[in-house]
């Protein structure tokens, strides 16, 4: 079967079990990445940062800046659908394809109704995550909306905040590592190989259990970086957004074996 037979059909896709070390490998090959075309690469940073301070903004604007950490969890997860496009880039350099715009923008999926399929899951879960999030703050704050200064007050000062901070970690912790686990390799799986949601989503959890440890260290790695771009009122993600789309891309491709188109 040749190459272009494998990509147009249906395949059987198992993960391959990687050691601990794995992760730190992947994001030495994303920051290599980043560097071969750096003004792609942070380009794609800056549009992904530019739209999160736009919702910062608006939610500012109409008097819910206390919802901003919610809004930013809940924008990290639609994360690896909106690193396609970092994905086509480090596939490009390992096939050594030349590199343009309309290639990184326009990105042709072997799956694209599949992942449009992963995309409303990813929405769905977005929709759930916000949800619950202002359920927990209707149930702990009687009143309005306080503003982000009174909020970060309340949640550190008083025993209802600290609770609701405790509670809101540990739901919201379960929730993304749920997501992590379905669509981690899901995105790039439908991007590459002509294969069916289900079985992508069912492909990307079964790389947790065959390989926990890892995975693990790399669920850390996602969320402590994440973490330290949004703490720089985002502008950290300029480059750790293009950091962990190149290093996903490796990730997948140690994992499962990117197609060489």
């Amino acid at each position: 079967m040749s190459v272009s037979d494998m990509v147009d059909s249906p395949i059987l896709v198992v993960p391959e079990k990687v050691s601990k070390e794995a992760p730190w490998r992947w994001l030495a090959a994303g920051w290599q990445d980043i560097w071969r075309k750096p003004l792609f690469s942070l380009s794609y940073g800056l549009v992904f940062v530019l739209i999160g301070l736009a919702i910062t903004a608006g939610l500012w604007q109409i008097g819910m800046s206390s919802t901003i950490p919610v809004a930013a969890g809940a924008f990290a997860l639609v994360g690896p659908l909106m690193a396609v496009g970092l994905y086509e880039m480090s596939r490009r350099y390992q096939t050594g394809e030349s590199l343009n715009l309309k290639g990184v923008v326009l990105v042709q999926t072997a799956s694209p109704i599949h992942l449009f399929y992963v995309g409303f899951l990813l929405l769905f879960a977005l929709m759930v995550w916000s949800r619950i999030a202002l359920m927990l703050y209707a149930l702990f704050i009687s009143g309005t909306y306080l503003p982000l200064s009174a909020f970060a007050e309340f949640v550190f000062e008083t025993p209802q905040g600290l609770s609701m901070l405790v509670v809101g970690t540990a739901i919201g912790g379960i929730i993304a590592f749920a997501i992590f686990a379905m669509t981690a390799f899901a995105v790039p799986l439908l991007m590459d190989r002509n294969m069916d949601a289900l079985e992508a989503v069912v492909r990307s959890i079964q790389v947790i259990f065959k390989n926990p440890v890892p995975m693990m260290i790399w669920a850390w790695l996602i969320a402590g970086l994440l973490a330290i771009g949004t703490a720089t009122g985002f502008l950290g993600l300029i480059i750790i957004f293009p950091l962990l789309g190149h290093a996903t891309w490796h990730a997948y491709d140690d994992l499962f074996g990117a197609i060489k188109r």
